[in-house]
């Protein structure tokens, strides 16, 4: 019996891979062909059953727990000579604007994914034993944004919902048509800012705010509530947006916020000190210091989380950075999205993005980072995406020299920096002002540094870890 050539497809998907398998007819009398794609056949499907039961190699599971772990690539070390220039450069700027005016916290500054530089100074609690080190977790404010708007970004990503939905949809009660996923992310809402209507409403400050409390008032006393604007004709930066995108995560997601940020991102990375605060963790977590050294205790508002309450370190922050640039999270469609300017109808190299600050420069550079400010939480973190640097500072006592970290900026190209500050939650105590020190000075100093290194060798180059313990001398 003669029987054509034929070819039967048989498509299988392996962790979102479409992989397809032909199977051949030939004719009997070709004993010798048939015996070899035969062989071929069961070839092709032992590769593909090894592939359908493995975990791709940027991806682990570890036994025992069956939790995911994401594997970032080792990074390609830095010249010693490159590594030097940016570590002594880093330390004549960190010695003047932050440790000579009593800094209190970390910093970090990286280049592709290598730290070059990394102090901690002080204490958790000002005259204190407990030295902050690469260990401790601050609370890094505004920062909490970049998770809440990246969080929302994956949910969008994975099909959950489109970023041009009407808030509504998913809170039918909320009665503000026009306000998008998207304007809640960009701050173009037109809502007001809730650390402010809230308190002037009548809220009575014994009881502590929920994310369900904004949410509440929003609806059923939108009636008296002052400045709603139109939805998507300006920028106003707004904690509100933040505290419903929250709210938005756990419907979508369905999970606690903290729970699905833990699970999603900080356990996958193993950023093992970093989590979304509860008040179950309030024993454990540093409270914050005015710019004198005294403390601010937590109040009404520290319960609403989204627009902030994420406590991290410097390298955990890292990690956050090296995972976004990796390519394994987030696909390029995602990130131009969270990256692209959308606040456009004043001139000026400031702009924002989804979740993410950003300035963009008139030789075409672009530096993508947020700040943070809540209570004495001082927060800047900073990604230079086409030199791959990442600067990070986080401090628990008031200082807005953290602000000026962007002036190491231009160490990896040209940035002409602002040293612009966040907004804050109200009226606080006036700070010493912190002056900024030009880019010109910065590399002069770190010119003298090497001098004197060529007189004395010096230790071990790259890593510069200095941790020392906040006394009165430092206040």
């Amino acid at each position: 019996m003669n029987r054509s050539s034929g070819t039967l497809l048989n498509s299988t998907a392996c962790f979102g891979h479409s992989v397809s398998v032909a199977f051949l007819f030939a004719r009997p009398n070709h004993a010798g062909r048939i015996c070899t794609v035969y062989h071929y056949a069961v070839l092709c499907m032992l590769i593909i059953l090894s592939a359908c039961n493995s975990t791709p190699q940027n991806k682990q599971i570890i036994p025992g727990d069956n939790t995911l772990k994401i594997l970032l690539t080792v990074p390609t070390p830095l010249t010693k000579p490159e590594s030097e220039r940016l570590r002594i450069a880093c330390e004549a700027w960190y010695d003047s604007i932050l440790k000579s005016r009593g800094f209190i916290g970390g910093i970090v500054v990286a280049k592709k994914g290598n730290i070059v530089f990394e102090a901690y100074n002080g204490s958790g609690h000002p005259g204190g034993m407990d030295s902050i080190t690469d260990s401790t977790s601050l609370h890094i404010a505004s920062v909490s944004k970049t998770f809440t708007a990246m969080a929302v970004l994956k949910l969008w990503q994975d099909g959950k919902c489109s970023i041009d939905d009407e808030y509504s949809k998913y809170f039918p009660a909320f009665n503000y048509p026009g306000i998008t996923i998207r304007t809640l992310l960009n701050h173009r809402s037109g809502l007001p800012n809730y650390v402010h209507f809230m308190d002037k409403m009548g809220w009575n400050k014994k009881q502590t705010i929920t994310n369900e409390d904004v949410l509440d008032f929003l609806i059923t006393r939108k009636a008296s509530l002052e400045n709603i604007g139109t939805p998507n004709r300006s920028f106003t930066y707004c904690n509100t947006n933040f505290a419903l995108l929250a709210l938005l995560i756990e419907k979508l997601g369905g999970k606690k916020y903290g729970d699905y940020l833990q699970e999603t991102f900080f356990t996958p990375l193993q950023m093992k000190h970093t989590f979304a605060y509860t008040p179950n963790d309030s024993a454990k977590v540093l409270l914050s210091y005015d710019w004198r050294g005294g403390l601010i205790p937590l109040n009404f508002l520290d319960r609403v989380y989204g627009d902030k309450n994420i406590y991290s370190t410097p390298r955990d922050l890292l990690t956050w950075d090296r995972a976004l640039t990796s390519g394994i999270l987030f696909t390029p469609q995602t990130l131009a999205e969270a990256y692209t300017p959308y606040s456009n109808e004043k001139p000026g190299i400031r702009n924002y993005g989804l979740g993410w600050r950003m300035n963009n420069y008139p030789n075409g550079k672009k530096m993508i980072y947020h700040n943070g400010w809540w209570h004495g939480n001082n927060a800047a973190f900073i990604r230079l995406l086409e030199d791959s640097a990442t600067i990070v500072v986080l401090g628990n006592k008031e200082n807005h020299g953290i602000y000026h970290a962007k002036d190491l900026a231009s160490l990896f190209g040209n940035y002409f920096g602002d040293g612009g500050e966040e907004e804050a939650e109200g009226v606080k105590a006036i700070a010493p002002v912190v002056k900024k020190v030009p880019a010109s000075t910065i590399k002069k100093k770190a010119v003298i540094a090497k001098k004197r290194l060529t007189k004395k060798p010096s230790g071990k180059a790259g890593i510069k870890k200095t941790t020392t313990r906040a006394g009165k001398k430092n206040r």
